[in-house]
């Protein structure tokens, strides 16, 4: 199985155990002499299987992560990690060049101007950068999970 397969099958489980949890409460409570449309018994067995399948798939992969070089002298849990902090940043030049961009109407003299006390444009091209580094970084990443084999 191809890493990116794992990956895909990693976020099928984590939406099911959501789904199982879902109906495990729908379930959990009844009037009495009702029935539950589903047993909570059988749910909290799938819950269990889908967990212990979850846990193996994301041991699988962060060995094969840790273990797959990326770009020679990376691996790809280091490139996840740098794929991370350039996400982080890009948020904050946007927020920061939003913030700057609002602009506050004023009615009358008297009332207190505001102004922007960084370049927005600048800022906002910061931002694009960002962006555009985790945008490739990212594509690079996808590749090479589509040709990595899972580790047992």
């Amino acid at each position: 199985m191809k890493l990116a397969e794992a990956l895909i099958l990693r976020a099928d489980c984590q939406k099911r155990i959501g789904q199982l949890i879902s109906r495990l409460q729908t379930n959990a409570m009844v009037q009495e002499g009702d029935a539950p449309a589903e047993t909570p018994q059988d749910l909290i067995a799938e819950h269990g299987r889908v967990s212990a399948e979850l846990l193996d798939l994301i041991r699988r992969i962060n060995r094969t992560n840790s273990t797959t070089e990326f770009a020679g002298t990376l691996k790809i849990s280091d490139a996840l990690a740098e794929r991370d902090v350039l996400k982080l940043q890009r948020g904050a030049y946007a927020e920061l060049a939003q913030s700057a961009s609002i602009t506050h109407a004023r009615y009358s003299r008297s009332e207190v101007k505001y102004i922007a006390t960084i370049d927005v444009a600048e800022t906002q091209k910061r931002a694009d950068e960002f962006a555009k580094q985790y945008r490739e970084l990212d594509t690079r990443i996808q590749e090479l999970n589509w040709q990595t084999e899972l580790i047992d």
